[in-house]
């Protein structure tokens, strides 16, 4: 089931997501695009803190 919403944005945002888009993506697209990097940037500024606080167990301690 498709769930359609409206989210308020100013005319500056959504300018910048207009110029953003690739040929034929929808704004939707656009968003889970969005999303996924976000969700990447974070794991890997998550990973860099720990590398620097010495804060993990290196793959081969671990015993399955």
């Amino acid at each position: 089931m498709r769930l359609t919403k409206r989210i308020p944005v100013s005319e500056r945002v959504w300018k910048e997501l207009a110029e953003m888009r690739s040929a034929g993506q929808t704004y939707n697209e656009l968003l889970v695009e969005m999303i996924e990097l976000r969700k990447k940037r974070r794991l890997l500024d998550d990973i860099g803190h720990s590398m620097q606080e010495d804060d993990f167990v290196p793959l081969s301690e671990i015993k399955l």
